[in-house]
Order: structure tokens, then C-alpha cells, then sequence
């Protein structure tokens, strides 16, 4: 029953797209030409609309609001956002063990950056060639200037139905300027005032002419910021936070090392007493960290639509982005793996025979260094009309992200082989901590590069109008077909895939598949008061099949200032071409080798373990239901409230398998396939542990649920001038992942909101913004989440504050600060590197700018 109703849905869908013009739109035309106001389309639906309210909850953050902000970067906007979580990632902390070095992403509801749909002009966009965490593809936002940005359109509830895949926790559509006559020059600078020494700066040209016919608006936009290293930010910048009541997570590559000798581990002789740490000598990597890396931006949108026909209008959108980047970390660390020792005969060897280097860091090779460039294009071009009253739009869109990371000899980068030759000719040192001459760094080093290349080709046809009369009530609908070319590719110096680079996150993927999909959407008004939107579509995927996805929503307005609104929706998203096409790819996590400790008394703290994860073919793809339930009071022409409360659950989710689980079932065996270990040195049950096998896998489920409330409020003096105030919050009240509810523990805050006041009048202007962050438990295992409690991760308040004038009315220069009262990030110290939270706080300070906009 289900497939007879799901394939009857889509061959209408098919057919409306053909035959509906035809068939109902002559019927009362004069009549509707008549009544019909100027309609648009609302994230969310495909239908054109007389008003921005639908039956979804869409908050919209326009142009003024993204002014007032003060943020010149995308990610740096949106993470503040409510509705934002766990998932939403930047170049904050930008490392070389990161596999998305350079870019930024947004997760809503903390479901992952690859369950938000990131649209713009409501199409899709490339993913980047680089994954985040291995394997799950993004969007990278850091290839949309704010610069060209009109407004953004945050749809908060899932949109399968209408979208297709990813549209699981909601969907950002990224609206940019157009239809611009004139020309507007912004430049602005700004930069940290404590004791650390950040800047940003940008420079942005709007220029556009048109008439009535049509328009052309091209937008450059650039940027440029400065680095921050975790050197610069004293006890958050060292990987040692016992002193402060955290963990100590140096790690045992050390500098000096520490060494096999007579079958026995031996720190070197020469190991500072506060290194020590057992039989390693430990090494603070924390300094090394770039937790701001050094980036520049540069980029161009063309926008151009021209009248055709009294009826058709061709577009084209062109837009090429160019990023530039670094990442960096601590120097080369080496372990057993690497089979380095050092002869009996080398002139510096205390112990005056063959040992076996086991940990060891060539510090005196400098660190490690990333150059990172990404360069983005994309090109759309359509046609779009009116055929008897029916709106009808047919693109083309090829799209390509490609990404490249180059480490150069004076970039830390050293060769295993390289290293072993100059330990044999007695040239290279490595103990006591020597730093080596320069001349035998230069032989031990080597130059890599990285290559990614995503692509995205797609054809898409649509048509929206009204379909049919039911009573005296016109149906709307809207349908459409599109068809999408898809492929990844991510490929390593060969370098690391024979061996001899060590200590660096290695992935390689290459996947590509095809995909194509049909839609239908309704608009039934069942009353003047009630009206109910259906909606369905159907995806097919050429390498894990089909999937069909419905939606009902119903909006039922009691009275003229009280709208009530209901959907209920269901969902995919479809495996990354990265999750299906991963090769070996390896990663470094700390922990504690557990086996090894209770049998031989080794290895008793967290230490530095190598993950090597590969992808599977027998991937499904993900499954999702949401629903929402709320409602918007318009108190006064001057006052608005909104609730809403949202619920999503999604099963069947791709994720790394638990390796903490792939530990417990295989680490016990020394002579395991899929935990290796390395052989027991004389008198041990088992060797230390060399590589542990994982891969993705369907098996993980999370379910969340919350309340979001809105309200504005604008006040007009005349005397005093206009004041706007807002407040957008968000209780999230369940996050249960795989049975373990993490509302309110690590990384999951109950309560997020914004506040926002507003005051202008005549040539002057005020604007203060206010982000609360909620409290959380600090990190605990899974099993010990709802088994106990721990410490708290204190609530952060960030106030911003900014204000303008106009010069003359086309000069206007703004002064702000973000930060202003210089908060630092609450302390957490469980799980965290650097005693706070990366992924929910930012640490960068009091930031203040100012900025010059000219309109003429």
C-alpha cells in the first residue's frame, strides 16, 4: 500500500510538471490575476506564499541584523545562533591532526554539520573535498562572504521532503544580494585587546546596475586575520592542567625519549624529573597548537537576470572563492612503529649498545606546518517564467570544491627512512634533548602534498501554481524533477601510505554516484482559518537505492492575531561519499590501555593510540521523524511571541564504531587481527598496543527534544527615536544518544539564548547583543552520564556592543566590540586539551573594530 501510494505521488509530481498548465490554469484567470497579491517562497516549502509565516518555524537573519552582529565571518555568526551545537566546528583549534584544516561548518540541534542542509539560493552547494572527522562531508561556509549575504533563512525543523538528503535537523538557506543599484564599499579592522595579539580585516565592493528589464550585481569581497598559538594563552595553551585541577595529557612522544634497552623501556638519562612519567618522558604539545590559524579569503559573485520576454527570464549566477590557511602542531612525534634505533657505535649512545628508539620527538625539527588553499566555483544558469499563470524555473548548475595542503622541508616534516640514515652515520642525536644543526635537519626532512576535488553537477526543473478549485478554494501546488552528479576525491602524498611520515592524520577517500528524485507539494486551504500542506519525495541513489519521504504541516489561524501551527515529517540522509569511499585512515585518540596495565603494570595513564578506520560498502542510509508543535501571538502591532516545541529522532545513524568497544572485544589478545599489538618485552602478557582497526557502521540512533521561544518588540518615539528588542531561546530538553540522555552533560547545554537591543534615531545608532550559553556537566564516560555526577562547566555570558554613525548619507562608520567585557571560557577539564571546551566556547577574547561604509 505504502509503495503503490509513494510511486502514485511521484508519477503525479511528473505529471504536473507537464500537463497541469495546460489543464487548469485558463480556468477564472481574470478573476485570479485580479486578486493576487505579490507572492514569494519561504524556506521550507516550494510553493510562493503572500506572507513569511508558513506552517515550519523559519527564523530570518537579515542584512541589518547581520550588520549590527559585528561579525565579518560566517561561522563566527552562526555558531552564536540558539539553535546551534555539538557539530558546529571552525578553524578554531586548527591543527594537522585535523582532516578539515581551513574550514567551518554549522550543525543545528547538535545533530552533525552532515544533518544540516546548507542551501544557497536555495540550491545545494559542493561539499568540501576534505572531510571533517575522517569522513563526514560539509559545507564549507567559509566560502560565502557576509559581504553578499541579504539574509540568511534558518529553517528549524527537518525538510526531506522538499530538500532530500541531509535536511535532518533542519536546513540554512544562505539568500544572497541581488537586484543592488549602485555601488557600496565597506573596509573594516579590528583585533584583540588583552595580552593576546589577534586582527581581522576586510575590505568588501557591492556593485550593481539595472532597470526594469533586468540587473546585474557583482560582489568582491576579502579577509585576512592574524594567528593565535597556544603558547600565547597561558594555561589554556599547555596540554598539562593538573596544576589547575584538570589531566595531565602530554604526550609520551617525548623530546627527550624514551627507549628499549635489554628488552625493557628506559626514559632517556637525561629526561626532566617533572617529564617523567613512569618509563616515559612526557612532551607539552599544548604551546605548539594554532588555536587561530593565520587565514586569508578572497572571492567574487555575479548575479545577472535579464528579461527575455514579456514572460521568461534568463539568470546565471557565477561565484569563485579562493581561502588560504595554516595549520600547525607539535614536531614529529615517533613511536615503536616507526622501527628507528640507534647502533651500539653511535658516538652518543649512553648505553653502549643496539637499542630500539620506543618514543621519541624531533623537536628540534621544528613543527609541523600545513599550508592549506581551497579554491571553490560555482556556475548556474536558468531560465524562469510565468506560463498562464503558473511560475516554472529550469537550471543547469556544475559546482567544484578543491582543496590542497603542502608542507614544505622547513616545515617540520620528517621522513622515518631520512631520519634512520643520519642515526647510522653518527649525525643526527637523539638524546638528551639535543637540537641537531640545521644541515642534518635539512636530510631528515621532505616536502608532501594532499589533493581533494568534490564536484556537483545537477538539473533541476520546477513549476508552482495553482492547480485546481475545491469549492471556492484554489489548491496550490508545486512539483519538480532533478537529477545530481556527485563525486570526492582525497588523496595523500604517497609518502604517508608507504609508512614514513608519522604522527599525521592520513586520509584517503574516493567515491562518486549519481542520484536523481521527484516532488510534489499542496497547498489545501480547508477553511479561511485552517490550511494544510502535504508534501512527498522520492530519491533514488545508484548505490544504496531508493527512499521516499512525506510531510504534512497544518496552520490554523483562530483569530486574526494568533496563528497555530503543526508538521510532522520524515527523513534521510544519504551516506557520504567519504564514509563509502574511505581507504585506511588513520587517527590519533587518548586513552588508557587498560589490558595492558592490569596484566603487565604498564601503561596505567591516557596515552596517544593510533585508529586506523576504513569505509564500507554496506552502508544504509540514515533515518529521521520530526515533528513540531507551536504557535505565534501578535500581542500588538509592536509585540510578537513565538513557541514552538520541536522532537527529532534519528535511527539507523552512521558512525565510527565505538573503538572503546572495539578495545573491549579484541584488545585482550595479544594475538589479535584487529587490535595489534606489538610483541611483550621479556616477562610481559602482552605488547604495547600498536594499531586498532575500526570502521562506520550503521548502528547508532539519537533522539532530541525542545522548546525554542521568540519575541520582538519595536518601540517608536518620536522625541527619543526607535528601539527594537529581541530575545531568541532555546531549552533543549532531551538529547538521548544511543539510550544515554545528554541533556545538560558535556557538550549539550540545556539553555542557549540571544537578547538584542536596538536604538537608532536620525543619524545615530546603538545596537547591543547578548549570547548566553547554559551550564553543563563536565566529561564522563558514557556508562557514568546517568550513573553519577560530576563537576560543572559554568554558564558563559558574552555581551556585545556596537554603535554608528552617518557621516553624511553615504559615509556611515561604525565602532564595536564583541566579548566587551573580556569573558574567558568557563573551565573544563575531563576531557578537554586546554581546560575549557572547544567545541562550545570561544577563547579569543575582547575583540574591537571599527568600520567604514561608503554608498554611492
Amino acid at each position: 500500500m505504502k509503495s503503490t501510494f509513494k510511486y502514485s505521488l511521484c508519477a503525479l509530481a511528473i505529471g504536473a510538471v507537464f500537463a497541469s498548465p495546460v489543464s487548469y490554469a485558463q480556468q477564472d484567470q481574470a478573476q485570479a490575476e485580479d486578486e493576487r497579491l505579490e507572492r514569494i517562497q519561504v524556506t521550507g516549502s516550494r510553493i510562493n506564499r503572500t506572507d513569511m509565516e508558513g506552517a515550519s518555524p523559519v527564523e530570518v537573519i537579515d542584512r541589518e541584523a547581520i550588520e549590527a552582529s559585528g561579525f565579518n565571518n560566517l561561522q563566527q555568526l552562526l555558531e552564536r545562533l540558539p539553535s546551534a551545537g555539538v557539530g558546529t566546528f571552525s578553524t578554531q583549534g586548527n591543527s594537522q591532526d585535523t582532516t578539515a584544516n581551513g574550514s567551518a561548518a554549522i550543525s543545528l540541534r547538535g545533530f552533525g554539520a552532515d544533518s544540516t542542509l546548507v542551501l544557497l539560493n536555495g540550491r545545494r552547494v559542493a561539499v568540501s573535498s576534505f572531510a571533517e572527522g575522517v569522513a563526514n562531508s560539509f559545507v564549507d561556509i567559509n566560502t560565502i562572504p557576509v559581504a553578499a549575504i541579504e539574509r540568511i533563512d534558518i529553517l528549524k525543523d527537518g525538510a526531506s521532503a522538499i530538500y532530500g538528503s541531509d535536511a535532518v535537523a533542519g536546513v540554512v538557506n544562505i539568500i544572497l544580494r541581488d537586484d543592488f543599484v549602485g555601488t557600496e564599499l565597506s573596509v573594516s579592522h579590528g583585533g584583540t585587546t588583552g595580552d593576546v595579539n589577534y586582527e581581522e580585516s576586510t575590505m568588501s565592493l557591492v556593485w550593481g546596475t539595472g532597470d526594469d528589464k533586468g540587473n546585474t550585481t557583482i560582489i568582491m569581497d576579502y579577509w585576512k586575520n592574524t594567528s593565535i598559538f597556544g603558547a600565547e594563552f597561558g594555561r589554556n595553551g599547555t596540554a598539562n592542567q593538573a596544576p589547575y585541577g584538570g589531566n595531565d595529557f602530554r604526550s609520551s612522544r617525548g623530546f627527550p625519549g624514551s627507549f628499549i634497552v635489554d628488552g625493557a623501556e628506559q626514559p632517556d638519562p637525561d629526561c626532566p624529573p617533572d617529564s617523567l612519567v613512569g618509563t616515559r618522558c612526557v612532551f607539552d604539545y599544548g604551546p605548539y597548537a594554532q588555536i587561530f590559524p593565520e587565514a586569508e579569503r578572497v572571492g567574487a559573485i555575479i548575479q545577472s537576470r535579464r528579461e527575455l520576454s514579456r514572460n521568461v527570464e534568463g539568470y546565471i549566477e557565477i561565484a569563485a572563492q579562493h581561502n588560504r590557511s595554516m595549520a600547525g602542531g607539535a614536531p614529529t612525534p615517533l613511536d615503536a612503529d616507526a622501527g628507528l634505533y640507534v647502533p651500539a657505535d653511535h658516538p652518543n649512545n649512553p648505553w653502549g649498545e643496539r637499542v630500539d628508539i620506543n618514543f621519541f620527538r624531533t623537536v628540534d625539527a621544528g613543527a609541523r606546518i600545513w599550508d592549506v588553499e581551497s579554491d571553490t566555483l560555482r556556475f548556474i544558469a536558468g531560465l524562469r517564467g510565468d506560463l498562464n499563470g503558473w511560475n516554472w524555473d529550469v537550471s543547469y548548475q556544475k559546482g567544484r570544491s578543491e582543496g590542497m595542503q603542502t608542507g614544505s622541508r622547513e616545515q617540520g616534516w620528517v621522513r622515518t627512512d631520512f631520519l634512520q640514515e643520519q642515526i647510522n652515520l653518527g649525525n643526527y642525536n637523539p638524546f638528551g634533548g639535543t637540537v641537531n644543526d640545521p644541515e642534518v635537519i635539512n636530510n631528515i626532512t621532505t616536502s608532501l602534498v594532499r589533493r581533494g576535488e568534490s564536484h556537483l553537477t545537477a538539473v533541476d526543473a520546477s513549476i508552482a501554481g495553482e492547480a485546481f478549485q475545491w469549492g471556492d478554494r484554489w489548491i496550490s501546488m508545486a512539483a519538480g524533477l532533478e537529477y545530481r552528479e556527485e563525486d570526492v576525491f582525497d588523496q595523500p602524498d604517497d609518502q604517508f601510505q608507504r609508512g614514513l611520515i608519522f604522527g599525521t592524520e592520513s586520509v584517503q577517500a574516493q567515491a562518486a554516484r549519481d542520484q536523481w528524485a521527484a516532488y510534489v507539494e499542496f497547498l489545501v486551504p480547508l477553511t479561511d482559518q485552517l490550511e494544510l500542506t502535504v508534501a512527498g519525495r522520492h530519491d533514488d541513489y545508484s548505490d544504496f537505492g531508493s527512499t521516499f519521504n512525506p510531510q504534512a504541516k497544518l496552520q490554523w489561524r483562530p483569530s486574526d492575531n494568533v496563528t497555530l501551527r503543526a508538521s510532522y515529517g520524515e527523513g534521510f540522509r544519504a551516506p557520504s561519499l567519504a564514509q563509502i569511499g574511505l581507504g585506511p585512515s588513520q587517527v590519533s585518540t587518548f586513552f588508557t590501555d587498560t589490558y595492558r596495565c592490569e596484566a603487565d603494570g604498564e601503561s596505567c595513564v591516557p596515552l596517544d593510540y593510533t585508529i586506523v578506520f576504513s569505509g564500507s560498502d554496506g552502508l544504509e542510509p540514515e533515518e529521521s521523524s520530526n515533528y513540531n508543535i507551536g504557535g505565534i501571538w501578535q500581542v500588538t502591532d509592536a509585540f510578537d511571541v513565538s513557541a514552538d516545541y520541536w522532537s527529532i529522532e534519528q535511527d539507523n545513524k552512521i558512525v565510527q564504531n565505538d573503538f572503546e568497544n572495539v578495545y573491549a572485544e579484541h584488545c585482550g589478545d595479544q594475538n589479535s587481527t584487529i587490535c595489534e599489538r606489538r610483541p611483550p618485552l621479556p616477562g610481559d602478557e602482552l605488547g604495547e598496543l600498536a594499531v586498532l582497526y575500526n570502521t562506520y557502521v550503521n548502528l547508532s540512533s539519537q533522539e532530541a527534544a525542545g522548546i525554542d521561544l521568540s519575541a520582538n518588540y519595536n518601540w517608536e518615539l518620536q522625541d527619543i527615536g526607535n528601539i527594537r528588542l529581541g530575545l531568541d531561546w532555546s531549552y533543549m530538553s532531551k538529547f538521548e544518544k544511543d539510550g544515554i540522555d545528554y541533556a545538560g552533560e558535556y557538550e549539550y547545554p540545556e539553555h542557549r539564548w540571544t537578547g538584542r537591543a536596538e536604538w537608532a534615531r536620525d543619524t545615530f545608532g546603538v545596537n547591543l547583543n547578548l549570547n548566553y550559553i547554559g551550564e553543563f556537566e563536565d566529561y564522563q564516560a558514557p556508562a557514568d552520564v546517568e550513573a553519577s555526577k560530576t563537576r560543572i562547566v559554568d554558564s558563559q555570558l558574552l555581551v556585545d556592543l556596537q554603535a554608528y554613525y552617518d557621516v553624511t548619507p553615504e559615509l556611515r562608520v561604525t565602532l564595536g566590540s564583541t566579548n566587551l567585557f573580556d569573558e574567558e571560557p568557563p573551565e573544563a577539564f575531563n576531557n578537554d586539551l586546554y581546560g575549557y571546551a572547544p567545541s562550545v566556547h570561544n577563547p579569543r577574547g575582547r575583540f574591537v573594530y571599527t568600520k567604514v561604509s561608503y554608498s554611492f
